[in-house]
């Protein structure tokens, strides 16, 4: 196993370090104002930094010192002027940097090796596995959720340069290579407004029609091929979902106008990609008997996709039963030639049908609660008492609605926009099709009621119970919603009127479950292990009511937010935990990071569906954690969950993110559509605060607290109680307590505390900045002795090396940051003073977009 990785490092050294080296120098001869000057003093600044911090300087400090040392600049407007073009070179940097990374990754990843379709196939061959894996291909699959979470910052313009830029290295054509480098410089990176719900769609369709089109249909056609007879065109494996436009969860700018667009944008993105394929097939099935078929296919799809006004006269099976006849034709008439583009081409229309991807809808059950009493107030829809009702009594009176409710009847627009929102739903199915917008998810859904008054929403819509082909999927997110969780379902499962529903919807329940808000309210261990326990006893509990209960996990990019190496997570799960298909978002800058090559994309999938397959299928590899183990586990979980609390609870904790992260600035950024907190008005609290500020500032800081605080006071804990040969003994067979701790280092490896070593002397925040150090220290010990290992992720060093080659590009960003935000609290301190204000609180954002980016799954 050693040759391997060491082959694909030593390939990750020359195919991305010594690459980026030789191209980076290119940088500093483009033929653009002052970038020679930038690239040779951003040089000069990044060692200057290094060497400053190892001195235990302070950002402010090293900042000066260079200006004095290396430059005449006594201006403020000059210095601020050079830091500016130190953030825009340094930007193109990254974008140099992920290129590279993206052109290697075939050479530095074995895409035919461990957890890919490649390696299934010869494991069910091994294990003469056939049969069984037919029987488990019949409802499982993989589905990848995109969200729109304001942490994508390259534009579409940028995206395609990386990707041009990527072929042109894979081909070393060093003077097209020179030539995207040229066009990077003089393309903006950041944009001047924010972009509207609808902007965020369009940016993720992008990827949508240039990599999972792609990836998703060489994926169904290996299985197909490999494993005839096995995969169905009811349930093609991989299935596509999506949140822009439909998410309006705490985002007031997403209304129901905004989901139908977003709706038709998608139906008109993947007819486009059907008509472009069709006209190449067109270009090689010249043959009699099929020219004629693929030409009428031609002019239906461009009267369906061009012409004005048209009604959609188009269906998915329509163009499944074409393509089969094209098939039969060609296998029959014409020795089977280019029949593998007429399967490819099948494959992609099963799986992304006339809508591309699943469009889901998501608000919070707060405005559900709202609009319920507005329609009680305004109409007589429901009893005028309703309020004073219990649970039982109010899910009496919302199954009892009879009528539709005008939304014109209701005052607040919010309101009336929900109730306009469920009625859309009926008008995308009728357009794309029910997969097109099936789902209705709940964030904070804490009761049984939560889930019935969006029952009683589609009926005051004017859906009927016998055809309301919608999922209602409760979302549980903190500590306490995970452990209220089954009884929750428990109260659902025995409502007769939502069985019926659940017998209409085939039996089958998907609950959401949150890995964000859990790790911000009960930190790393307590979140990760909640979640666990939820999802057994929810397979339990809807085993018992013969419900298959489906798992849709909300993951963010890092660690911190359930990201890191998901496949393992997925693949240590044990017996108890249902596993009929796996779902997952998939957020912010982790969509370009680990799926924005058709390889690499394919190559994370391919890891996803293989993870789920095997976890059920070989019986020889039993994860099911033992009755100690769980006990180990919880008590470890318990540990960590009381250290991370006593920090939260620390009076300066929340306070002391604001003062040293660009925390405040997340709502201002150009990033997204999403304020940074729930309540807009409300004074900064940890429950209102959304998880993507609150871990991408930890993850700008260089301190990464909710991915690994409480990790070394647990370990420490159960070690002082005698049983760390019981966690040497879990760590060594369970894949589920590997993953964890692996995640936990890849967030440790992000941190760099010198950055803010400064604030250990601060009278207030001193105390806090002590504190997460000392955690940090603490689990990089207990983490090194139970692994063995002498540095963190030494078990992974190409992303080891690639994370410290990224650590190093944004070093100068990081310094820049905080120099600007101690800058703007001078500025704070002396009321009389408040020139300059802008041009550092700008600093600060143009710095945030460089360091996330570079990240790649930072928040």
């Amino acid at each position: 196993m050693e040759a391997p990785v060491n082959n694909s490092l030593q390939q990750f050294k020359n195919l991305v370090g010594t690459k980026f080296q030789l191209y980076n120098s290119l940088f500093t001869s483009l033929p653009f104002h002052r970038v020679e000057k930038t690239g040779i003093f951003l040089s000069l600044f990044l060692l200057h930094c290094e060497e400053g911090y190892a001195r235990g300087n302070s950002p402010q400090t090293i900042m000066d010192s260079f200006f004095e040392q290396y430059t005449t600049y006594t201006d403020e407007q000059q210095r601020t002027d050079l830091l500016f073009r130190f953030v825009q070179y340094a930007e193109r940097q990254v974008v140099l940097f992920d290129a590279l990374e993206d052109a290697a990754f075939r050479y530095i990843r074995d895409l035919e090796g461990a957890g890919t379709l490649r390696h299934l196939q010869s494991e069910v061959i091994q294990e003469q596995a056939q049969a069984k894996l037919k029987e488990k291909l019949k409802h499982f699959s993989v589905r990848l959720v995109l969200t729109a979470h304001p942490t994508q910052f390259y534009p579409g313009e940028v995206l395609g340069i990386i990707n041009d830029l990527a072929r042109a290295l894979v081909e070393e054509n060093t003077s097209e290579v020179n030539m995207y480098l040229q066009q990077l410089g003089k393309t903006p990176f950041f944009k001047k407004e924010k972009p509207t719900p609808y902007d965020e769609a369009i940016s993720l369709v992008w990827f949508l029609e240039n990599i999972f089109y792609r990836a998703g249909g060489r994926i169904l056609s290996f299985l197909k091929a490999q494993f005839p007879g096995a995969v169905s065109s009811s349930n093609p494996v991989i299935r596509m979902g999506f949140w822009p436009g439909g998410d309006r969860d705490g985002n007031p700018f997403v209304n129901a106008a905004t989901t139908v667009e977003v709706a038709a944008a998608l139906r008109a993105s993947i007819m486009r990609c059907y008509f472009r394929e069709v006209r190449n097939l067109k270009r090689r099935l010249t043959f009699k008997g099929v020219e004629n078929v693929v030409a009428a296919l031609e002019d239906k799809l461009s009267r369906n996709l061009f012409t004005a006004g048209h009604k959609a006269d188009i269906s998915r099976q329509e163009i499944l039963d074409t393509l089969a006849d094209i098939r039969k034709t060609i296998v029959e008439q014409h020795n089977g030639l280019f029949v593998h583009l007429v399967d490819n081409l099948a494959s992609k229309v099963e799986i992304f049908g006339l809508y591309f991807t699943s469009l889901d809808v998501r608000q919070d059950s707060s405005v559900h609660e709202a609009l319920i009493a507005a329609v009680v107030d305004k109409t007589d829809a429901l009893p005028k008492d309703y309020a004073s009702l219990d649970d039982a009594g109010k899910i009496k009176a919302l199954l009892n609605i009879s009528k539709a409710v005008d939304p014109a009847l209701l005052d607040t627009p919010l309101h009336q926009d929900s109730l306009r929102t469920v009625a859309a739903i009926k008008q995308i199915q009728e357009a794309n099709g029910e997969e097109g917008c099936h789902r209705y998810i709940i964030s904070h859904s804490t009761s049984e009621l939560n889930v019935m008054e969006v029952y009683g929403m589609f009926l005051l819509s004017g859906w009927q119970r016998e055809s309301m082909t919608i999922d209602i999927v409760p979302l549980f997110e903190t500590i306490d919603d995970l452990r209220h969780a089954g009884r929750v379902m428990k109260a659902l499962y025995e409502n007769a009127e939502y069985r019926e529903h659940l017998r209409r919807r085939q039996c089958k329940q998907t609950i959401m479950l949150g890995f964000s808000d859990g790790t911000k309210d009960g930190g790393y261990l307590m979140a990760n292990w909640s979640i666990y326990k939820a999802k057994e006893e929810l397979t339990r509990i809807s085993k018992e009511y013969d419900v298959d209960v489906v798992f849709f996990d909300g993951r963010g990019g890092p660690p911190a937010r359930g990201g890191g190496k998901t496949h393992q997570f997925y693949a240590s799960m044990g017996r108890n935990i249902a596993n009929r298909e796996i779902q997952q978002t998939i957020q912010g800058q982790t969509i370009s990071s680990n799926f924005g090559t058709v390889d690499a994309a394919q190559f994370n999938m391919e890891q996803l569906v293989h993870a789920g397959i095997t976890n059920e299928l070989f019986s020889s590899r039993e994860v099911t954690l033992t009755e100690a183990e769980e006990d180990l586990l919880q008590s470890l979980a318990d540990a960590g969950y009381a250290s991370y609390n006593k920090l939260k609870n620390h009076p300066y904790f929340l306070e002391y993110l604001d003062h040293a992260s660009p925390l405040r600035y997340y709502a201002e950024a150009n990033i997204g559509s999403r304020p940074s907190k729930r309540n807009a008005n409300a004074k900064l609290n940890l429950n209102d605060l959304r998880a993507v500020p609150y871990v991408g500032a930890w993850s700008q800081l260089k301190q990464n607290v909710p991915g690994y605080y409480g990790v070394g006071s647990a370990l420490k804990h159960l070690d002082e109680q005698g049983r760390w040969p019981e966690l040497e003994h879990l760590y060594q067979h369970s894949l589920f307590f590997r993953t964890l701790l692996d995640n936990c280092e890849m967030a440790m490896k992000k941190s760099y505390f010198p950055l803010t070593a400064y604030l250990a002397k601060h009278p207030q925040y001193g105390e806090v900045w002590q504190a997460i150090y000392d955690e940090f220290e603490l689990t990089k010990k207990f983490l090194l002795r139970l692994t063995g290992e002498s540095e963190l992720m030494e078990a992974s060093p190409i992303d080891q090396l690639s994370i410290q080659m990224r650590e190093r590009i944004v070093l100068p960003l990081l310094t820049t940051q905080q120099y600007a935000l101690t800058r703007l609290r001078e500025l704070d301190a002396d009321p009389n003073n408040g020139h300059g204000r802008e041009t550092y609180e700008k600093l600060i954002m143009r710095c945030s977009f460089g360091i996330i980016n570079a990240g790649r799954n930072s928040a």
